[in-house]
């Protein structure tokens, strides 16, 4: 999603030409005229969408320096320009020191904002992609860093949360690339052994001569080319949790040993005399049908009823097509970042291409989809023709896949502007009603619903444009189409 700017300033000249400046490089804008409202729109609902705060050091009350402050007791990630009419040394070292991520002087070139605006936003996405790797790499991962809020996603999240405070055994199931080893790390991130080791083991991709060996550890001089002492994935894992991913596919052998461990909590190294205590959370994964596995022999049922205390089951993204949008804005987002790039979105009629596909290898097959686009991208939007392995869908949906057709009055990505903005085709509209029958005052749940859904009749679905207008983020637009139960249709 298009990150909002908040221009904080009192003068409203000055937040007229940054609105532009803002609006033609493609960010949607909300503006406030002094630090306290500043405040009280971050706060809001709106808040939630601004990703960038403009903000002016000089302003009557509240000044931008204590506004600064203040915002970064609730909003510590918030990045923030200054603005200011005197560059002085002693004004901006102070700024910086209060969290300010930027500054210029007043009256700042066009060319200067935008690009202060992108550096910004890509250095804050980079430091956020950063932080979300330290907390896996320390085991510290939650539920906050899954991306979507589907009801089906929503569900899992909650059995997660639950099983989270308990150190019970848990299968996760599911296809391969729905994201079962995300739901491990939140689990474990959530749990009392957060910040604990967290060892991964692929099962499927282990030699079965080394299996024992890899999962329980070896003597020294237990077998040929045991040169050395080695402790198993199980003792490395002691104190946190282990994550045994593919774990139908372990040999019948390894499944009596895995067996033992759970029951006896202690492992038995090749050639050690006496087995070893371990204190490890044991969290499995498989995208086979075990119980099946279980009833035809493949798999031992004991180990099975084991593992699958507290099953959890991971939805294939064709079934959760609701977080696709923000999906793909955090993907965007990550390889803009690593790749140095500067793509602000996706085409709405390309969004609707990419929703409505079935994406049989999941969030991962839609990951790498987007970073190649974002790799071929040309343009400040992706468009079909970023999406080459999917032309025959973006044919099939009257899309074309070469270059967009840019004319003078479609604003052009190319030329740095929305390519979504443009005035409704319709003259006139229905008035959304504010009174009902009895001439009472209708609910503003209802008067919601009917100026989103006026909203996207008259901007002929073009939800980008829709979300701008209401002047909400694309994720809060989507959200609240499902609260309200409404359903969008692409003018033809």
């Amino acid at each position: 999603m298009v990150k909002t700017v908040l221009i904080v300033d009192d003068d409203p000249t000055q937040r007229r030409l940054m609105r532009a400046v803002c609006e033609k490089a493609g960010y949607p804008v909300l503006q406030a005229d002094s630090g306290e409202n500043a405040l009280d729109l971050l706060r809001s609902e709106q808040g939630n969408d601004i990703g960038l705060m403009m903000l002016d050091l000089r302003m009557p009350g509240l000044g931008g320096m204590e506004t600064l402050k203040r915002a970064r007791n609730f909003r510590e990630d918030l990045p923030v320009i200054v603005l200011t009419a005197q560059g002085g040394i002693d004004t901006v070292v102070e700024a910086m020191q209060n969290g300010a991520t930027d500054f210029f002087v007043k009256p700042a070139s066009p060319e200067r904002v935008v690009v202060s605006i992108n550096n910004v936003l890509n250095l804050t996405t980079l430091k956020g992609e950063v932080s979300r790797l330290k907390r896996k790499h320390e085991g510290a991962m939650g539920f906050k860093d899954l991306i979507g809020e589907s009801p089906a996603l929503t569900h899992v999240m909650k059995l997660g949360e639950r099983a989270a405070v308990s150190n019970i055994p848990i299968l996760i199931t599911g296809e391969s690339g729905t994201g079962k080893e995300m739901i491990a790390r939140a689990i474990q991130g959530s749990s009392e052994r957060s910040r604990k080791p967290f060892i991964t083991v692929n099962c499927g991709a282990i030699p079965e001569n080394l299996v024992e060996s890899i999962l329980f550890g070896h003597e020294k001089g237990s077998f040929t080319g045991a040169n050395a002492k080695h402790i198993g994935k199980f003792q490395e894992a002691d104190g946190g949790t282990i994550f045994l991913d593919e774990v139908g596919e372990l040999p019948q052998d390894m499944q009596v040993k895995l067996l033992r461990v759970l029951q006896e909590g202690e492992v038995d190294p090749i050639g050690s005399k006496r087995p070893v205590k371990v204190d490890v959370r044991v969290i499995s994964a498989t995208n086979r049908d075990l119980a099946e596995d279980a009833k035809n022999g493949t798999f031992r049922e004991d180990l099975f009823y084991r593992l699958n205390v507290f099953p959890i089951e991971v939805p294939p993204l064709r079934n959760r097509t609701e977080d696709i949008p923000a999906l793909i804005d955090h993907f965007i987002g990550r390889y803009n970042a690593e790749e140095r790039r500067d793509v602000r979105g996706v085409r709405h009629e390309v969004l609707e291409v990419l929703t409505a596909q079935l994406w049989p290898g999941n969030v991962r097959q839609l990951e790498n989809t987007i970073f190649r686009a974002v790799v071929l991208a040309e343009s400040a939007y992706l468009s079909a023709e970023d999406f080459p392995t999917l032309a025959v869908e973006f044919s099939a949906a009257g899309i074309q896949s070469g270059p967009p057709v840019v004319s003078e009055d479609i604003p052009s990505p190319e030329k740095g502007e929305m390519p979504i903005l443009g005035a409704p085709t319709n003259e006139t509209h229905e008035a959304v009603a504010v009174f009902d029958r009895e001439g009472h005052l209708r609910s503003l749940q209802e008067i919601e619903k009917d100026l989103i859904a006026l909203a996207i009749e008259t901007y002929e679905g073009k939800m980008s444009e829709v979300a701008r207008r209401l002047g909400m983020g694309r994720s809060t637009l989507y959200r609240k189409l499902r609260e309200h139960d409404l359903e969008v249709r692409r003018a033809s």
